[in-house]
């Protein structure tokens, strides 16, 4: 209505001025006029009003957009330094992984080699209850009881000693070789053995036999060497006839690269 005021006035005014006297039909058409000026206005301004209410709201809706993207900028900055760092990660591992299998595969061809070497250096017992094979990265190198005692003794024979004489030549050789000792027995109860009470004492008191001449007589360092005594607890052939009983009494010794460079590199993770 402000507006509608304002041409009334401003009519007003030039009329007072310009000193016309304006007849009732053109004064009526005038206000017509002035009317449809008003309405125009008004219509105008309700225009400008809804315009007003839709920057207001094309405002929110602009904030909430930028909010939105902060958030998600934000969720993509965090997720791809997670992604870097899972990346990186992945990648230590992988160096790691090829660290570890060149390890391996520089133990395996030592062991091999050793077995090379063990099977030609004991070539000529190996008909008399000698064996050289491989297991789970390490070389065994097994010799029955017939092959090294008298039946019932820890006392190594002529036989056994030149086989473990052989052995310790190889071994002498080969610093880097962790050896250990084990002997075996079948499950058959002892009887007059004197002061060995079971197999277990047996078993154990034949792998200290072996350990002490193959350190006092062939002078391999004391330190590399392990004696143990397994009893008839890890049979290889789980039978009870006479053949199966004598596989199973026997010496195993068994020789390991060190691996020290792999448990460096695994106790450095």
């Amino acid at each position: 209505m402000k507006i509608k005021y304002l041409f009334a006035l401003l009519f007003g005014a030039l009329a007072i001025q310009s000193c016309v006297v304006l007849s009732p039909k053109k004064h009526k058409a005038m206000l017509a006029q002035i009317d449809s000026l008003t309405r125009r206005s008004e219509t105008l301004e309700e225009e400008l009003s809804r315009l007003k209410g839709d920057s207001m709201r094309l405002s929110r809706e602009l904030a909430d957009l930028n909010s939105n993207y902060k958030t998600l900028n934000n969720n993509y900055t965090a997720s791809s330094s997670k992604v870097n760092q899972l990346s990186s990660d992945l990648q230590k591992r992988e160096a790691r992984l090829k660290e570890v299998e060149e390890i391996l595969r520089k133990r395996d061809e030592a062991t091999n080699a050793l077995k090379n070497k063990l099977q030609k250096a004991l070539l000529g017992f190996q008909q008399s209850g000698l064996s050289v094979d491989i297991r789970n990265g390490k070389v065994y190198v097994s010799l029955t009881d017939k092959l090294l005692f008298p039946s019932g003794s820890i006392v190594i024979d002529e036989k056994g000693k030149q086989a473990l004489t052989q052995l310790a030549a190889v071994l002498n050789k080969e610093a880097d070789i962790n050896i250990s000792v084990e002997g075996h027995t079948d499950n058959k109860r002892i009887k007059n053995l004197g002061q060995i009470k079971d197999n277990w004492d047996l078993s154990v008191l034949r792998a200290t036999s072996v350990s002490r001449f193959l350190t006092e007589e062939q002078h391999i360092d004391p330190a590399r060497i392990t004696a143990t005594g397994k009893g008839e607890f890890q049979p290889i052939d789980p039978g009870n006839t006479p053949e199966a009983l004598a596989k199973n009494r026997r010496i195993e010794i068994v020789l390991s690269p060190k691996l020290d460079e792999l448990y460096n590199l695994i106790n450095n993770k």
